[in-house]
């Protein structure tokens, strides 16, 4: 079976190689963008199976669908929550929530081997893809975070958070009043966790509160620095891939 993994994090996509190994499977090419992908369809046969995420660096990864034909297989890896995704599962083999955990890997594994026989090409109404992702069905997002400060928990409002940020294999939330407190958490984590028109990942360490946000300047290679009201650090830059929709977040 040929497979491919489209996911732009790498760390994640080299973990769900490691997953895919564990059930025998080989996933050796791993694309992290839309444009590498398209390139990589164009001059290359097309793979049995795709493992794809909706959201890559530099767009949405149906952008791939509608500019090449594509006729493999796919299993969407995702962060938004299932009631949302609920048209893919017409048109795709599955969709796997981030984390991914092995359990639903291998059961997505073996529905895409039951439809074998039948498997035909994936089409997708990518207008009704885009609906759902720029108009996500109304969930319940995180109002507070329990942290521990010596032997006890202390809560903190979500309201009272400029940033989250990861540093040394960590990951912290940084107050309005300008404490630090490390989490029992990942920033991948808190992709579904985080009301996105509240909070925006500028990069790969990076979650900003849009009232937090106290000054905005160009920075080197078209990207952005952010200054925050209390949280001194001169790498809150929105990457370059992420300025265009960082922008419309604002808006």
């Amino acid at each position: 079976m040929n497979i491919i993994i489209i996911e732009d994090e790498k760390p994640s996509a080299r973990r769900l190689q490691r997953m895919l190994k564990g059930l025998n499977l080989e996933a050796e090419t791993m694309l992290h963008s839309v444009e590498e992908s398209i390139n990589w369809f164009q001059n290359n046969p097309h793979p049995d199976l795709i493992f794809l995420d909706i959201q890559l660096s530099d767009g949405l990864s149906f952008e791939i669908f509608e500019a090449v034909e594509i006729k493999s297989a796919v299993i969407f890896t995702t962060a938004f929550d299932e009631y949302a995704l609920q048209a893919f599962k017409l048109n795709s083999i599955d969709y796997l929530l981030k984390p991914i955990d092995d359990d639903a890997l291998a059961k997505a594994v073996t529905k895409y081997q039951e439809r074998l026989p039948q498997k035909q090409a994936v089409t997708l109404d990518f207008n009704d893809i885009k609906k759902l992702l720029i108009n996500p069905i109304d969930r319940e997002y995180k109002k507070r975070f329990a942290v521990k400060v010596g032997q006890h928990l202390k809560l903190i409002n979500i309201d009272e958070i400029e940033c989250f940020y990861s540093e040394n294999k960590g990951t912290y939330l940084h107050t309005n009043e300008g404490r630090n407190y490390l989490l029992d958490t990942t920033l991948d984590n808190l992709e579904t966790e985080l009301e996105p028109q509240t909070f925006f990942r500028i990069n790969r360490k990076f979650f900003v509160n849009i009232h937090a946000i106290k000054d905005m300047i160009s920075y080197t290679n078209s990207r952005l620095q952010i200054k925050l009201n209390s949280f001194n650090n001169d790498e809150v830059i929105v990457a370059r891939e992420r300025v265009k929709d960082f922008k419309e977040w604002l808006e």
